[in-house]
């Protein structure tokens, strides 16, 4: 906290104190408004990570459930000989999104082909359906991997800078500005003293001429 002593109590720096109160009023609604826009965005994602998430689990569920099926079906030698060479790649785009200040990733991707057929890396005669649905399903859920793992970073992103707002926030209301109020309160006390100081002064100098002048006339 500012120490009284140190402040000059002039009207020039009255002024300048209450320019940067009006201000940093002006920043704390601002930083308030952004804040519950933060948390009306952060609330926004946490629902739709929950839904991903269990869209996730349910689908690996799912794919790893028709892989024990295939697993039961199929030699150990078979199935993995079937996916020990994969035909298909991706490759992962990421790009940022703004969203109040904070830079939120979009995640994207492509295949290596255009094949719908090359999930497959294996032929079709040694190995079974459930081996087929399980590679289906477990291509469908990567899609929503990407998405969760957006939403997940975008939560912890948010969260962050929903942190730093709300301690800029704190700082304004509760120290900046009471600080600034005590300072123009301070000031304008020692402005009124003065006030009253050369009200006194001049009073006694007016009495003392009027002394004078009565003494002279005698």
């Amino acid at each position: 906290m500012a120490v009284m002593s140190d402040i000059k109590p002039t009207r020039m720096e009255l002024k300048k104190t209450k320019a940067r109160l009006k201000t940093a009023t002006r920043g704390h609604k601002l930083l308030k408004d952004k804040r519950d826009e933060l948390m009306r965005n952060f609330l926004q994602i946490v629902r739709e990570n929950k839904a991903l998430r269990q869209k996730v689990e349910k689908g690996l569920e799912e794919a790893m459930a028709r892989m024990a099926d295939a697993s039961r079906l199929m030699s150990p030698e078979i199935l993995e000989q079937s996916l020990l060479c994969p035909k298909q790649g991706v490759e992962v785009d990421i790009q940022l999104k703004n969203i109040m200040s904070v830079n939120i990733p979009e995640y994207g991707f492509r295949t290596r082909t255009d094949a719908a057929e090359d999930i497959y890396p294996y032929g079709y005669a040694m190995t079974s359906g459930e081996l087929d649905e399980s590679i289906d399903r477990l291509s469908e859920v990567f899609r929503d991997m990407l998405e969760l793992a957006r939403a997940e970073k975008s939560m912890q992103l948010m969260a962050a800078e929903i942190e730093r707002t709300r301690r800029r926030v704190n700082a304004l209301e509760y120290v900046m500005i009471p600080q600034m109020q005590d300072t123009i309160r301070y000031i304008s006390m020692k402005l009124e003293e003065n006030e009253r100081s050369t009200t006194t002064r001049l009073m006694k100098v007016k009495d003392q001429i009027l002394q004078d002048a009565h003494d002279y006339d005698y």
